[in-house]
């Protein structure tokens, strides 16, 4: 089921799972993937069921166009797919944050004292490149301050289901030698990379103490979408071709 952060209110936030939409066959059912093979209109439907859940609909959404960057960037107007960034931060009641994800890690931030929020699409390259600490400051930059600041990882590829291999790892530790606690080794050069805690480590050494994280893990659970089950599905025969989910907050 969808999954809702215990340290966010309810009424204000939702980590969506796949159910509730309209989509059909292997997209079923609340697929928001624009670049899949599923039909036009059953993505912009699933947006405004989604939206609906807040009494708004898709016109109120400020999604970006995501890749595996570390850009955030101020939204003041709703803004469906028109800016390239990985994570979107404002301070407008009006305005439904959405972030997308199947298997990267989904996190919401808010400061509701200051009336700010954030959405960050948290791919390992993203985190490592600093896409939450981004938009950690531009919230702060904002207004927002940092002891008031709530943040909840949502359902993600847990530790049994992330693979890693050597060259990755090597990239964690050049970052940070003590991200070597997050790769546990399996085999020569093969280990399993626990996203979620790195995050959660992350955050706390932002200095961020409100964190939650949902402990959900998207390849094994069939309510959740998943690049990499895809992937070991052979399901996936056009690039950006597999459904994904959608995570939102509002003020």
């Amino acid at each position: 089921m969808s999954w809702f952060a215990p340290n966010l209110a309810k009424e204000k936030h939702c980590f969506f799972d796949r159910k509730g939409g309209v989509s059909q066959g292997r997209y079923a059912e609340l697929n928001v993937n624009r670049k899949s093979l599923d039909k036009p209109e059953n993505i912009a439907q699933n947006l405004n069921l989604a939206a609906a859940y807040f009494a708004l609909t898709s016109k109120n959404l400020a999604m970006p166009c995501q890749g595996v960057s570390n850009h955030a960037v101020f939204i003041d107007k709703p803004s469906l797919f028109e800016q390239e960034a990985d994570a979107f931060v404002t301070n407008r009641k009006d305005i439904l944050l959405g972030i997308t994800t199947a298997d990267c890690a989904p996190v919401l931030f808010a400061d509701k004292q200051q009336g700010i929020i954030g959405a960050a699409h948290a791919g390992w390259r993203g985190a490592v490149k600093g896409i939450m600490e981004n938009t950690l400051n531009l919230m702060m930059e904002y207004g927002a301050k940092l002891e008031n600041i709530a943040a909840a990882i949502g359902p993600c590829l847990q530790k049994n289901s992330f693979a890693a291999k050597e060259d990755m790892r090597q990239e964690f530790l050049h970052q940070d030698e003590e991200n070597k606690r997050f790769f546990e080794q399996v085999e020569a050069e093969s280990y399993l990379f626990d996203m979620e805690q790195y995050l959660i480590f992350r955050l706390r050494k932002f200095g961020i103490s409100n964190i939650s994280a949902s402990g959900i893990d998207t390849y094994t659970s069939a309510d959740y979408f998943s690049y990499r089950r895809e992937c070991h599905k052979n399901t996936i025969t056009q690039k950006s071709d597999f459904p994904i989910q959608l995570s939102t907050i509002r003020l």
